[in-house]
């Protein structure tokens, strides 16, 4: 029974799956209302209106004089449940979704936390003014006119796409305007309609190894013939992508997942071979606000003169996942075509918290939260490499610290990753492969560490566990 749900529907409800799981057969008379006001305790009228449901519903039918009787309609019903089910031919993004399901790691399938979690890929709940965030959000709410309620531009809120064009060209030296820029649900949608919009199927697109597990899925869901680009110390190296590409999808501020930093000699030959190839650039800059060493290296999209870079970029990474606002900046030739493909897609990205989002980046929060969290994780950063140098030496290789909120330790001598994930589980330490993130075979094990949620002490005893599993 169900928590307050009217006693005739709880009634119906006990019924209906009686007849539906065979307790009651086709044909068969049911019990009268007067039996069962006496077996269940309630009134005569709570069975005559529980009965009518059914009666409304096919379950039951009525014969004059004689009494309610189960619908012979059920046992067709039932009989065709008990078939074999039909096999179904799925599409090839159905197969292709099928596949990703068996290779990427879903949240659903995440390992329980443990004392010592060097997750990556999240934001520093702890840090973001959330009081401030719930006020704005309030305002907002309180504000907002009927009309308002009803859909919105595909394109999203220009307020938010206003904000978003200020602070990129600040912060990031991102050439745009407010109307190039289009709100999305998270960067993965900023993904799948940069391949719904440019990729047919057996075109040759361009991708790092290792790489972002969902860039490589949805490229493959649009059967894509990707085209694996090694990725040393010093980033992807141009001169290896291949002519007949249409796209290459980079990741120059923090390359994920090795953390590589794409010096401007390589940027700059990435755009010339765009240029040669007659292809398009999408950068996805997932945390490019995040850097310790100088100046922060400027977008890739800052230095295309020729209109082709897609800039992506996300507010999972500095704000929190479950907001799912993301954006793309599309070149200007392409705004039209992505603001229809976003509106095919789900219309639009969800009003208020696109209005509570503008608010919180035009009135300098964003920006005063972001500093705290820079100063936050530089200090985890330091205490990280600190112990690393104490308790690993020279028994490791780090990449990666540079930028972003993730490391990664690459082992000196050949050990197992997995072998090594598996016994820091036992140590009470969670850290992550770099081998899922290869499309091939990877040349050497890594471990991927994050710590923008781990305090000093815990990052110091982690690690000096993590040394006695090494």
């Amino acid at each position: 029974m169900r928590q307050g749900e009217p006693l005739f529907r709880q009634v119906y409800r006990r019924f209906r799956t009686a007849i539906l799981d065979g307790t009651f057969g086709a044909g068969e008379k049911l019990p009268s209302t007067r039996e069962i006001s006496e077996q269940l305790g309630v009134s005569r009228t709570v069975a005559l209106m529980a009965y009518e449901q059914l009666l409304a519903e096919g379950f039951a039918t009525g014969r004059l004089g004689s009494g309610t009787y189960v619908s012979k309609a059920v046992e067709i019903r039932r009989s065709s449940a008990l078939q074999p089910s039909l096999r179904v031919t799925l599409s090839r993004f159905g197969e292709a979704a099928t596949e990703a399901s068996r290779r990427i790691h879903l949240p659903s399938r995440a390992p329980r936390p443990r004392a010592y979690d060097f997750a990556f890929g999240i934001s520093d709940l702890e840090t973001f003014p959330f009081q401030a965030w719930r006020r704005i959000l309030q305002r907002c709410a309180r504000r907002t006119s009927v009309a308002q309620l009803d859909y919105a531009s595909p394109g999203g809120c220009f307020a938010l796409r206003q904000a978003i064009s200020t602070h990129l060209r600040r912060s990031r030296a991102v050439a745009c305007d407010p109307e190039q820029v289009i709100v999305l649900n998270g960067s993965q949608q900023a993904l799948d309609l940069i391949a719904r919009v440019f990729i047919d199927e057996g075109d040759q697109v361009a991708i790092e190894d290792p790489s972002y597990q969902g860039t490589r899925e949805v490229l493959r869901a649009a059967g894509a013939h990707l085209v694996a680009v090694p990725v040393a110390r010093n980033g992807l190296d141009p001169a290896k992508l291949p002519s007949a590409a249409r796209l290459a999808f980079v990741t120059p501020s923090h390359q994920f997942p090795t953390g590589a930093i794409l010096p401007l000699a390589r940027r700059l030959a990435l755009l010339e071979w765009a240029k040669r190839a007659r292809a398009l650039i999408v950068e996805d800059d997932y945390d490019g606000e995040f850097y310790y060493q100088g100046q922060p290296i400027e977008s890739l999209q800052g230095l295309d003169q020729q209109g082709r870079v897609i800039y992506i970029g996300t507010f999972s990474r500095t704000i929190f996942s479950a907001l799912r606002i993301g954006y793309l900046v599309a070149p200007k030739a392409w705004v039209k075509t992505f603001t229809a493909a976003k509106w095919l897609c789900d219309r639009h990205t969800a009003s208020l918290e696109q209005e509570t989002l503008a608010e919180f980046i035009a009135g300098g929060l964003y920006e005063r939260y972001l500093r705290r969290v820079r100063r936050r994780n530089a200090s985890r950063r330091e205490a990280l490499l600190e112990a690393i140098g104490q308790f690993l030496g020279d028994r490791v290789e780090v990449t990666g610290d540079g930028a972003g909120a993730h490391i990664v330790l690459w082992p000196r001598r050949r050990v197992s990753e997995q072998q090594i994930i598996r016994r820091a589980q036992t140590h009470g330490i969670l850290i992550y492969g770099v081998g899922p993130y290869h499309i091939g075979s990877p040349l050497r094990p890594g471990l991927l560490l994050g710590y923008c949620r781990l305090k000093a002490t815990e990052i110091h005893e982690g690690i000096r566990r993590l040394a006695e599993v090494l």
